[in-house]
């Protein structure tokens, strides 16, 4: 325990107000003026109020606590709470703002009850030991945690203006992909490049270490430039087998996932060897003329959304397979054009990669900060 801190129950430094709370029909929550909460922020907006004035939100879905969600967060003014949130009044002794940073960063699966719905029940809300500073105390950490979450706000607020601006700047370019309104030459997908996919691994043959095996997951996050911690990988022996016989992935190269989360597209940046799992994606490669690889991943991106649009509600949205991409069609402008694009995108990915780096920092630098205070 750190000196002069002292520990209480949730439940002797809040009121707990639940029993005010109640659901709203969802024909009676659209264009209201009050803010509709649940566990995890807005849901929407209702014509009447429950609640006036300054509360602290606490998801009760322990599946959400589980997920590491962001559940706790304070509304302020009139509103309405649905029963899916505690509704906390936090008294004199002790800042919300610390009590919102506490509970969010804090693991509280030890009282999370029920198996079949897992749940952050008001018994055992009232059980979560907090610590409480002195006021003088509170008021230092919540000012240093709020300036760093404010930094680390810029950051990812900077990092949507740049996708924004990437954007902007391909429909100015191109149009819109899918409508054509600038008239650009038009092929099927299956014209343009070979659309495939991997040879079988089978469980049996992964190792623990050797080439990385790609499944989803980490080609998700290559396509979001984010760090893979790999968890799979093939011995070197059958990845050059494959190598030799069928050839692998390069630099240039599509990925796409094509089940569960389907769409999210990589295009093979790294010379280094990996190999993937088949069915879970899609491989695009052999290009038949030459494209710029930036460009066709933006104009690939525009292409399958309009595909999920147009088949969300059927069967047909469950998988994105490789007859359906084949025939998939494509905008063909000029190679100077789409090189020129991938310059201008070039220029902002680097700047992205920046901004990262300096968000990555900035979290490691708030979370050693929540560690400080809040782990005794």
């Amino acid at each position: 325990m750190k000196q002069n801190w002292e520990y209480k129950k949730l439940g002797e430094v809040c009121d707990i107000l639940d029993s005010q709370r109640k659901p709203v029909t969802k024909n009676k929550r659209k264009g209201g003026e009050f803010p509709y909460y649940g566990a995890t922020g807005i849901q929407d907006y209702v014509d009447s109020y429950i609640f006036d004035g300054r509360y602290l939100l606490v998801g009760e879905d322990g599946a959400k606590w589980a997920s590491n969600e962001k559940t706790a967060f304070i509304i302020e003014g009139k509103s309405w709470v649905n029963n899916h949130a505690h509704i906390l009044q936090v008294n004199d002794t002790i800042k919300d703002s610390l009590l919102e940073y506490y509970l969010c960063f804090t693991d509280l699966s030890s009282y999370i009850t029920g198996a079949v719905v897992p749940k952050l029940t008001q018994q055992a809300l009232r059980s979560i030991s907090i610590p409480v500073p002195p006021l003088s105390t509170q008021t230092a950490i919540v000012s240093e945690l709020d300036a760093l979450s404010a930094i680390i706000a810029d950051h990812k607020s900077l990092l949507k203006k740049y996708d924004e601006l990437e954007q902007s700047i391909f429909y100015d370019m191109f149009g819109d992909p899918v409508k054509n309104d600038k008239g650009w030459e038009v092929k099927k997908l299956g014209e343009v490049c070979n659309i495939t996919s991997s040879k079988r691994i089978f469980a049996n043959e992964y190792t623990e270490i050797g080439i990385p095996f790609f499944r989803s997951k980490e080609v998700i996050e290559k396509s979001k430039g984010m760090p893979i911690s790999t968890e799979l990988y093939i011995t070197e022996k059958r990845y050059l087998e494959i190598q030799k016989n069928y050839g692998v992935p390069k630099v240039g190269d599509i990925l796409i996932t094509a089940v569960g989360t389907i769409g999210k597209i990589w295009v093979v940046d790294t010379a280094e060897k990996f190999y993937f799992k088949d069915g879970n994606l899609v491989w695009l490669k052999d290009f038949k003329e030459e494209v710029a690889p930036i460009f066709f991943r933006y104009s690939l991106s525009f292409i399958i959304d309009s595909f999920k649009e147009s088949n969300a509600n059927g069967a047909a949205y469950a998988a994105l397979t490789i007859e359906k991409l084949k025939v998939m069609k494509c905008v063909s402008p000029p190679l100077p054009l789409q090189q020129e694009f991938a310059s201008k995108i070039e220029a902002i990915e680097a700047m992205k990669a920046d901004t990262k780096k300096s968000l990555a920092k900035s979290e490691e630098l708030f979370n050693a900060r929540m560690d400080y205070y809040f782990n005794a």
